[in-house]
């Protein structure tokens, strides 16, 4: 029997079902709607986005985002960065060394030889303190404790989440430190335009533009070699928009050592720090689009190589190369290469990127 006081949501999803208390602190669901009645479903437990609800162009709806349907299943997914929030540092840091101040810093191992996503316990596993501002806005606020994860000084970060009228998801992120620091904090959202099914349809279809004449190729380790290259003559030339799975499995060592599209590309610039187009992907069958636009240096584009069919939402099952993932962020293993768009973060400066997802539908 459904609470009278609580109106249907599109994304069908329980508060009850994501509240839970984890080291005294609770967690709960958070459902932003705009005008036109369409839904993001957040959970402060990781910043996890679990539902945006969008129309295809004969007005079914369907969520375009990979989830859970409860916060047991967030906290054990099988992918654990699933649509959450990453820091204190997104992305790879070769062996977890890096030097700031003249002293070696070792951060855990997770991914291979590497440190990914800021170590054992990320911000995708840590219980924010949520803010409900109004329909449309959720702020998240945490204290990351000195040397938590191996990383020095303490760090406080705030995220907004605001859901406009426009089908726009604005992610803000504010950071500041009482010590010398560096930071890299993205959003990983696992996007499925086609919309979550069982089995959520392959991302290969999908119409891929991306604005970076440039992008890093990694070792096998998937840790940048430092070289930066250009697109032309790639798999990696989306600046005119092509097919996601054209050149997904080419014979391409770049290929290859991502087992796909697992890189960041060097976004198109005209100043530092400018909010600008970053991508756009159509979903040819549903009519569905997706702008992306950032005040990041570099973007992460990855293909969910690693998915096996894990069970997610309402029965949605999530198969390898179901979903895309386009994380604004810094470059992967910035410490150790100085040319990089620099990551410290000193306690006299503020930490700040925006980065929207934009919804539309084309008919």
């Amino acid at each position: 029997m459904m609470d009278t006081n609580e109106t249907p949501n599109l994304c069908g999803l329980k508060r009850e079902d994501f509240q839970t208390t984890i080291d005294g602190k609770n967690t709960d669901l958070f459902i932003l709607k705009n005008k036109s009645g369409n839904e993001v479903a957040i959970t402060n437990y990781g910043g996890a986005i679990v539902a945006i609800m969008m129309p295809d162009k004969n007005g079914n709806y369907a969520n375009v985002i990979q989830g859970h349907d409860n916060i047991q299943d967030v906290i054990n997914s099988p992918e654990p960065y699933l649509s959450t929030l990453i820091g204190r540092y997104g992305n790879r840091i070769c062996k977890g060394k890096f030097q700031l101040n003249g002293k070696e810093y070792q951060l855990a191992i997770n991914n291979g030889p590497n440190s990914l996503h800021g170590g054992l316990k990320g911000f995708n596993a840590k219980v924010w303190d949520a803010l409900r501002m109004n329909d449309e806005t959720l702020i998240l606020n945490y204290v990351s404790s000195y040397g938590e994860e191996g990383y020095t000084g303490e760090m406080k970060i705030t995220v907004a989440y605001i859901f406009n009228d426009d089908n726009e998801l604005i992610i803000e992120y504010m950071a500041t430190t009482n010590k010398k620091t560096i930071i890299n904090l993205t959003s990983h959202g696992f996007f499925s335009l086609a919309g979550i099914a069982n089995p959520t349809p392959t991302i290969d279809n999908l119409i891929c533009e991306i604005n970076a004449d440039y992008y890093l190729p990694i070792d096998e380790t998937c840790i940048p070699t430092g070289e930066i290259r250009f697109v032309k003559d790639t798999p990696f030339d989306f600046r005119k928009p092509k097919a996601v799975g054209q050149d997904i499995d080419a014979d391409n060592e770049q290929i290859k050592n991502g087992a796909g599209y697992d890189h960041c590309f060097v976004l198109n610039k005209k100043e530092e720090g400018e909010l600008s187009f970053a991508a756009r992907i159509k979903e040819p069958i549903s009519g569905r689009t997706m702008e992306v636009y950032t005040t990041e240096p570099g973007m992460q584009v990855y293909t969910d190589n690693w998915a096996d069919g894990y069970k997610g939402q309402h029965g949605a099952t999530f198969p390898r190369r179901s979903a895309i993932c386009f994380e604004a962020q810094h470059f992967p293993d910035t410490p150790n290469h100085p040319y990089f768009p620099s990551v410290i973060l000193k306690p006299e400066n503020q930490y700040k990127q925006k980065t929207i997802y934009k919804f539309g539908v084309e008919k």
